[in-house]
């Protein structure tokens, strides 16, 4: 069996292990040392000033908007291609999710789509970086600049990538990433960052993580309740360092899978528009999705949708009156994620591109 995720420590074991111990034995549990060094140490990595280390990736999101003012009666020009999360997390700020849809060949937000959703209400765009490739940011921070609104990038799945040269994250207002234990920099629980390069921006999402208090028991406006805990923060700091090369590996495995499938019939390889990709997930298209699924799992290689429903047709965005997303709502039905990841067995391409029909 060839599955989809590993996420049991590798050759990250030992220093997990003594990340975990150090804070035990220190017996600081929150809002302590190895916090204040890892938001150092990732917002050098992610090329930003500051870093916010929060609870949650869409705890990020939602206070990297309410840190830079938007709310309610505020829209936010989002991508219906995503976790839900994202849009979930524009209405825990008070505003609006309004989609509009992605390029065909990058699967990311559309700058020309996301130029004729603005209206007088929108306050933002927020991108999402997904399956590690960068959206369009040239194109959308035009279109922000254009309209004067606020960028706030989804980084969630993109730690450490590039467009056109410059980190994600770097573009916008404000980024948000997650740690949650499947992204390629994981923690053993859940865990997200912001990152700004604004001073205010990176002080107020302080007070908001932390109840909105000025300082100790006073509390000067509306804040919430998420704190990366210190466990996970030396956890994290331990990975980091290993980041890098588990980078490289992951290009060099989706390197090596667009050789394999480069003349496929059975699935086709979403293109790879911009070198700073860092392949979070390697997705494939299919008309015939459950065959091509089917035909993988009997060759014992697990395969996961990510996402079969666009955000506009959730059940959960219903009162948003969400615009339909024609090009989002096809990919939906195609895409299919193949197994990578820095530990995945050499042999495992081998019985992909051999059950697809491939050498």
């Amino acid at each position: 069996m060839i599955p989809f995720l590993q996420l049991k420590p590798g050759e990250d074991a030992a220093s997990v292990r003594d990340a975990v111990e150090r804070v035990i034995a220190r017996g600081w549990f929150i809002l302590g040392p190895e916090l204040d060094a890892f938001e150092r140490e990732f917002a050098a990595a992610s090329g930003a000033s500051a870093a916010v280390g929060v609870g949650t990736g869409t705890d990020a999101l939602a206070i990297a908007l309410r840190a830079l003012g938007i709310g309610r009666g505020d829209e936010v020009i989002t991508s219906p291609l995503s976790a839900a999360y994202s849009a979930l997390a524009i209405m825990m700020a008070g505003a609006r999710p309004v989609f509009a849809d992605i390029d065909p060949e990058r699967l990311t937000l559309d700058p020309q789509a996301a130029a004729a959703a603005v209206t007088p209400r929108t306050a933002a765009i927020l991108p999402v970086h997904l399956y590690g490739q960068p959206a369009d940011m040239i194109g959308i921070a035009a279109v922000g600049e254009r309209h004067n609104l606020a960028v706030v990038e989804d980084c969630c799945q993109a730690h450490l990538a590039t467009c056109a040269g410059r980190p994600v994250g770097s573009f916008g207002a404000a980024a948000a990433y997650s740690f949650y234990p499947t992204k390629n920099l994981g923690a053993l629980g859940d865990g997200g960052i912001i990152t700004t390069n604004d001073a205010n921006v990176a002080a107020r999402a302080k007070r908001l993580r932390n109840g909105g208090q000025t300082d100790r028991y006073h509390h000067g406006e509306f804040g919430v309740n998420s704190r990366l805990d210190e466990i996970q923060a030396a956890i994290l700091r331990a990975r980091l360092q290993l980041l890098p090369g588990w980078t490289l590996q992951r290009r060099k495995l989706a390197a090596e899978y667009r050789r394999r499938l480069a003349n496929a019939t059975a699935v086709t390889v979403p293109p790879e528009l911009d070198d700073g990709h860092v392949y979070h997930l390697f997705p494939v298209r299919s008309a015939s999705r459950e065959a091509v699924q089917s035909t993988l799992r009997a060759a014992g290689v697990e395969t996961l949708i990510r996402y079969p429903v666009p955000i506009p047709k959730q059940p959960a965005l219903a009162s948003e009156q969400p615009s339909d997303c024609p090009i989002a709502n096809r990919v939906c039905d195609e895409i299919l994620s193949l197994p990578l990841y820095p530990s995945l067995p050499p042999n495992a391409l081998d019985i992909v591109a051999e059950a697809l029909g491939e050498r």
